[in-house]
């Protein structure tokens, strides 16, 4: 057996970036941006207001001073002449800020009268102006590679860019296997089961920016597990959900060994997730992951979405880890990893009592993974622990 960093750092040894591509800004949101984009203008590209009120020659404002109205500044809608000494100018939030005037007097600071205005008392101080390229100017990058938020997209549309180049979607190929497993809305056997495994890890794919293909389940035969492989010709990532383990029906490493798999690991010193197994198929990746449900989803945390990352361009790093305290003791670990199935709430985290790798319902109400070190000693209340939120 390896160590978890050791089999993380075999499968960044099997993984590169992909290549990218051209798409519209509108379909860009959650991709990776490859490249850094440039600002094409500046913004905002005149002296514009930040509230509604009126434009005055700023040396001007004192409590009580009156202004000649002659004219009004709109958004989208600039008032073309000077502000001149005595003289005032009807402005409104976003709009251009006319030649001569350099401070805005809020609407609620101003008594208006006809095409007078006299000041409150209390003008404020605020100039309310804000400076054109306040915000970018030509020539300012948006950095890369990066995944792009929401914020992200709408700076790029402030930037007036309409196409961006980002990495192509991981075509990540997931087959499921045994005798046993049944597509859920079938009716299952006296002795089967649900293929739950393959639908959480697809829709992990599909969170991370990959796109899943969920090819037929695989039997415990050399001849449909061939055909599964067959099926998943093209994909970048292929992913087989059980039989990797020793027993006499666990086939999915004597068959992709001789479809060419070159092996580079297997086992792996964690729990839940100990049969687990890693190499290249031609081009093309390959994990083995164990078929008991929460071990599948453990390790498609803990190996298939770094992998994913590092194809979407954005570096060789584990999945993020966090510390917090523990709200109860626990028991010294074993010589293997352990990812326990935990909870962090109100600032604390604990491990649920039910660990064993076959308990969906825990593994759907916990929030994290807490991690703990082979051998680490027992551990009393509030003390210090890694965890990896889900």
């Amino acid at each position: 057996m390896i160590s978890v960093d050791d089999a993380l750092a075999r499968i960044f040894d099997l993984t590169a970036p992909l290549q990218s591509e051209a798409v519209a800004l509108a379909d860009a949101a959650g991709r990776v941006l490859t490249h850094p984009v440039a600002a094409t203008r500046n913004q905002p590209p005149f002296t514009s207001s930040a509230m509604d009120g009126y434009a005055v020659i700023k040396e001007e404002v004192q409590p009580g001073a009156t202004f000649s109205v002659i004219g009004e500044s709109a958004a989208g809608h600039r008032f073309s002449g000077d502000v001149k000494p005595g003289q005032a100018v009807r402005i409104f939030t976003g709009a251009p800020v006319p030649d001569g005037a350099n401070r805005v007097v809020i609407q609620e600071n101003v008594i208006r009268t006809g095409d007078q205005i006299r000041l409150s008392e209390y003008p404020g101080t605020a100039d309310f102006v804000r400076p054109a390229g306040g915000d970018f100017n030509i020539g300012d990058a948006l950095s890369a590679p990066r995944r792009l938020s929401p914020a992200d997209i709408a700076l790029l549309a402030a930037m007036n860019i309409a196409e961006v180049s980002v990495t192509r979607r991981p075509q990540v190929a997931l087959i499921a296997t045994g005798d046993e497993l049944v597509m859920p809305g079938e009716c299952p056997g006296p002795d089967q089961i649900i293929a739950s495994n393959s639908f959480g890890l697809s829709a992990m794919v599909a969170n991370e920016g990959g796109q899943a293909r969920l090819l037929p389940i695989a039997r415990d035969n050399v001849l449909s597990l061939r055909t599964a492989f067959d099926l998943a010709s093209g994909a970048d990532l292929i992913v087989t959900i059980g039989g990797a383990s020793v027993g006499d029906h666990d086939i999915v490493g004597n068959v992709a060994g001789e479809l060419g798999m070159k092996q580079s690991f297997y086992k792996v010193a964690m729990r839940p997730g100990k049969p687990l197994m890693a190499g290249l198929m031609g081009k093309t990746m390959m994990l083995g992951l164990p078929g008991n449900p929460v071990s599948s989803l453990v390790c498609g945390t803990v190996f298939m979405l770094p992998a994913l990352r590092a194809m979407l361009g954005l570096g060789c790093k584990p999945t993020p880890r966090f510390m917090a305290r523990i709200s109860a003791p626990l028991l010294a670990n074993g010589p293997r990893e352990h990812y326990m199935r935990a909870r962090m709430e109100n600032g604390q985290i604990f491990a649920y009592d039910k660990q064993d790798s076959s308990l969906l319902t825990v593994l759907s109400d916990a929030n994290a993974l807490l991690v703990r070190d082979p051998g680490d000693s027992a551990l009393k209340s509030g003390d210090s622990v890694e965890y990896v939120p889900l």
